[in-house]
């Protein structure tokens, strides 16, 4: 050997050394398959394994993807003479061979394979130099409009190839407010919700962004990065609601035809119609070319407008924006004749009115639209019947339907009742509506009381309402059942706080005092009532109501026990479920309408939480109080009098707790079903979810995880996925097949945080068809195969052992039986 290849060896010798390739840490080993994995990039000359040769075997041969880097000597070290580059070759796989002193093969080929582990030495490139698009105004925040793309040569599977996209300049920067995002995964392009608003090609139509990617994830200072120009045009947004629309009612045209139209900015969307209003009968469509058409004839008598959205959605069915308001005006046509509105319209007229007095008006009515020509009515009188003493008695105005007295006063003597006929019409219908006039009486009589003094009236306190304490009459001379002798009583004076009514009969203007409201004996005991009759019709100039017209009579309230009287029904109260014993939590009253002292008791304390003083109506809690296990409290407050005849009323007290942490976390249901398939061919991970049992807050749970021991972080790790829930992974895939029980510290995340501590237990076991295949466990009492055909074999025996003794005994017995027989047949006399 050359003083070179001894001094190549020796290198080679320290390097071996000095290095840690290999399996389970050896450096050597017999020719079998191997696996190593070596990172790029490292100084050549490196020590890889060395392989031992059995007899014959003197030397060693590699052949495979060697590329010219990886060498052997011939007494088996394995080495690479350049540094490995993954993205050339990610993997070689070699082949060595011992050969004996001729060269001939006597052991292998085995293969050996060399994974080429990634460094971070590749620079991410941008798929273009320069990136342009465009967005329209308003367009939906969070939605990409446009992508940014760029490769990374380092292995995609790690860190080195992993790429982060961020935003480092928009130009302009209104307000120094970011009008544009990126999603830092997909390279994205979106607008934020400010740009969503305030974006305005009017005001600024291009923007300029400079976008930049890292590897690493952007997770290191020694990540590599790289930059790319964008620039955006701003586009008008046509996303805009269609002028409000007129249609005319009960159109002639053929249906359906169109109204207006709605687009969206860019092609594609999905067009739908929603009726907020629910009517039932909808009578609009949208085509996919966001055209808008009414269906069906439309009455305006009907529905005067409609107010409904149109949707423009992707084809995911998610909306792209706010629905547009479509507004529809049904414009009116003569289509209506006017009504009346009843079968015959009655008024009255005293007699000797004077001339161009008002009688009264007709009032019809026209379905059309108002002050519109379509609905102007004119009135014109077409007949009077009789026509006594002369025709033409009475006026109409044209345009309001008030009628009026002309030529003469009328008397009743001469006809008591006037018929007219009344022409209604619009620009296109007439209608005739019907008049009855009745000539009444003049209200020149008074009623008068049949007495002016009804006495006293005696009634208890808790007299019901409704109920008629005093019947009481008066009567008016004029014409029967008219305005003038129909009497309406009134009271005037002692009943201010309005407990009393008077009914009349409409045949007999009998008047019925009845209570409207409860007497009160502590508030007014005596009632001094003045009561007024009088006409729902004026009387005429120069006649008065007087002493005759009015009456009196005095309420007596008699004292009636009553109940403690609560001020209301229900009280409420808030306080924490943490406050201390002895607390006040609520405060009743009561008050006794006798002025009897009130005494106050608990009723439906069923946790036995509260007590209340029974003199003040005080309410404490006397235990510790638990929203969780009851968050509204509800009880009953008795407030009975003391002495007297001990009444007693109730009212609600409702105490509201709210909330303080003061329970741990805890798995949200009980995990018995979470396993991996034995035996596991890459890192795993299973969801688990929390949560605890305090009142959830606006915010919702954030729930912190982590492992319960330093000990399972070899194997395991937990990542948080949101507030509730978690991943628990595996870190390798040495596991056993067997239960693991993981334990999890779940956090709540609060000022004075809880903690608690969770068991997950995850299985590995064998898999059929992604199940867990587990067999049949042994029942406890039933025996095991062997052990059942053990004990039936020594049943048998044990009942054959019993049917041989049986069997002799019996035999024996039968022996014995016929020596005594023998013998007793030489003892015994014969008989004849």
């Amino acid at each position: 050997m050359t003083t070179q290849a001894q001094l190549h060896c020796l290198c080679l010798l320290t390097l071996y050394l000095t290095t840690g390739y290999g399996q389970e840490g050896k450096f050597s080993g017999p020719l079998k398959p191997m696996e190593f994995s070596i990172f790029e990039g490292q100084e050549p000359s490196q020590l890889i394994f060395q392989f031992k040769a059995n007899p014959p075997a003197v030397t060693f041969k590699l052949t495979g993807e060697t590329d010219g880097i990886f060498q052997i000597q011939p007494d088996g070290l394995l080495y690479h003479n350049k540094s490995l580059d993954r993205e050339t070759r990610a993997v070689h796989r070699l082949q060595v061979s011992a050969l004996d002193a001729q060269g001939n093969t006597v052991e292998g080929p085995v293969p050996v394979t060399i994974e080429v582990k990634d460094i971070n030495d590749n620079r991410p490139v941008f798929l273009q130099q320069h990136y342009e698009g465009s967005v329209r105004q308003n367009s939906r925040p969070g939605k990409p409009f446009m992508y940014v793309n760029a490769t990374d040569l380092d292995d995609p599977a790690t860190l080195n190839g992993q790429l982060i996209y961020q935003i480092l300049m928009q130009l302009p920067k209104v307000n120094n407010v970011m009008y544009f995002q990126i999603n830092n995964q997909t390279g994205g392009i979106s607008l934020t919700p400010q740009g969503s608003q305030e974006l305005d090609p009017l005001k600024n139509p291009h923007y300029k962004l400079v976008v930049s990617v890292a590897d690493m994830g952007g997770l290191t200072e020694h990540s590599f990065s790289n930059s790319v120009p964008v620039d955006i045009t701003v586009k008008e947004n046509i996303w805009k609601p269609p002028e409000p629309v007129e249609i005319e009612e009960n159109s002639t045209k053929p249906y359906p035809f169109k109204i207006t139209q709605v687009q969206w900015n860019d092609p594609g969307a999905l067009y739908s119609l929603l009726d907020k209003e629910n009517t039932p009968r909808f009578p609009f469509s949208i085509d996919q070319e966001g055209d808008i058409y009414v269906t069906q004839p439309l009455d305006r008598e009907e529905k005067d407008a409609y107010v409904f959205y149109a949707v423009a959605k992707d084809e995911q069915g998610k909306p792209l924006s706010k629905p547009l308001e479509i507004q529809v005006k049904v414009k009116d046509i003569n289509d209506n004749p006017p009504t009346c509105s009843s079968p015959v319209t009655v008024l009255e007229v005293q007699e000797n009115e004077q001339i161009g007095s008002s009688i009264g008006t007709l009032i019809a009515h026209d379905m059309d639209e108002e002050n519109t020509v379509n609905s102007v009515l004119e009135y014109r009188i077409v007949d009077q019947t009789p026509k006594v003493p002369q025709d033409g008695l009475f006026l109409v105005q044209e345009y309001s339907g008030t009628l009026q007295l002309v030529l003469q006063s009328l008397h009743k003597r001469d006809t008591p009742q006037y018929n007219l006929s009344v022409q209604v019409s619009d620009k296109d219908f007439k209608t005739l509506c019907f008049v009855q006039i009745n000539v009444i009486d003049i209200n020149d009589q008074i009623p008068i009381f049949e007495k002016s003094d009804y006495g006293n009236l005696t009634f208890p306190e808790d007299t019901a309402v409704g109920s008629v304490i005093l019947t009481i009459q008066a009567t008016d001379t004029d014409e029967p059942h008219t305005g003038s002798s129909k009497i309406l009583y009134r009271i005037t004076q002692g009943d201010s706080e309005g407990r009393l009514e008077i009914e009349t009969d409409p045949q007999t203007n009998t008047g019925y005092v009845k209570l409207k409201k409860p007497l009160d004996f502590e508030t007014v005991a005596i009632h001094n009532i003045v009561v007024q009759a009088e006409n729902p019709e004026p009387l005429v100039p120069g006649v008065q109501y007087n002493a005759s017209s009015s009456a009196t009579f005095r309420l007596l309230v008699t004292d009636v026990n009553e109940a403690p009287q609560f001020s209301q029904q229900v009280f409420e109260a808030k306080v924490s479920e943490a406050v201390a014993k002895g607390t006040k939590v609520g405060n009743m009253t009561a008050k006794d309408p006798e002025g009897l002292d009130v005494s106050y008791s608990l009723r439906g304390d069923k946790r036995g939480w509260l007590r209340i003083d029974p003199a003040t109506g005080e309410i404490f809690s006397v235990a510790q109080l638990d929203r969780e296990a009851e968050s509204l409290y509800r009880v009953q407050v008795v407030a009975t009098e003391v002495g007297g005849s001990y009444l007693s009323s109730t009212a609600q007290f409702h105490l509201t707790l709210t909330d303080v942490n003061d329970n741990p976390p805890r798995l949200v249901k009980e995990y018995t079903g979470l396993f991996f398939c034995y035996p596991l061919k890459a890192p795993g991970s299973l969801i688990f979810e929390a949560t605890d049992d305090d009142e959830l807050t606006f915010r919702g749970r954030h729930f912190t995880f982590s492992l319960g021991s330093e000990s399972l972080q070899k194997d395991w790790e937990v990542s948080k996925i949101n507030g509730t829930h978690a991943h628990l992974s595996t870190k390798h895939t040495g596991f056993e097949e067997r239960v693991y029980n993981i334990s999890i510290r779940i956090s709540d995340g609060d000022r004075q945080p809880l903690e608690g501590i969770v068991s997950l237990p995850v299985t590995f076991c064998k898999c059929v068809e992604n199940r867990c295949f587990r067999p049949a466990a042994h029942m406890p009492g039933i025996p095991p195969v062997g052990m059942a055909v053990g004990i039936l074999l020594a049943t048998l025996l044990v009942i054959g052992i019993i049917l041989a003794v049986v069997f002799f005994r019996m035999k024996r017995d039968k022996g014995q039986h016929k020596a005594e027989s023998a013998q007793a047949s030489e003892v015994k006399p014969l008989r004849n």
